[in-house]
């Protein structure tokens, strides 16, 4: 059998998902990747959630955003949202380091809000990502035990 790259895997475990909200998380990926040309994708199937963060290098600590996809919703997240300006305060969260945005739909990345986030989290990465380099996708992980992907439907009887 021959080895899956590692676009055949990312849509492999997008299938996993109900149609809507993998059709979201691609649209999302594609917005995400124009608008970040030269960033690492990394890739994460983790238990909760598929996880891609966007980079300059391989290393997740680098990493400067990333988009988690969940059963019901896509959201962005901030890898260093809680020290971005955020005059419409439409980011959430309360920890010391990250915030998120729940996007209803892929268009939302283009609100100027969105766009100002994303901005100042480029300008302020160390290292910063080079436009100029060659994006790669990279699988990072790929967890044995994962939640469901797609919304479960309960009966109507009790």
């Amino acid at each position: 059998m021959p080895k899956e790259t590692p676009r055949q895997q990312l849509a492999r475990f997008l299938g996993k998902y109900d149609r809507a909200i993998a059709a979201s998380a691609r649209a999302t990926l594609t917005r995400l990747r124009r608008r970040i040309p030269g960033a690492q994708l990394l890739v994460y199937d983790n238990y909760n959630a598929l996880a891609v963060g966007f980079g300059p290098s391989e290393r997740a600590s680098q990493a400067v955003l990333s988009i988690a996809v969940y059963p019901r919703w896509v959201t962005l997240f901030f890898l260093k949202g809680a020290h971005l300006p955020d005059p419409k305060k439409i980011l959430k969260g309360s920890g010391s380091r990250v915030r998120h945005v729940v996007l209803e739909n892929p268009a939302r990345l283009e609100s100027p809000e969105i766009q100002g986030l994303i901005a100042a989290a480029l300008s302020a990465a160390r290292p910063p990502i080079d436009p100029a380099a060659a994006g790669k996708l990279i699988i990072k992980s790929v967890s044995a035990r994962q939640r469901p992907r797609r919304v479960e439907m309960r009966s109507s009887r009790s």
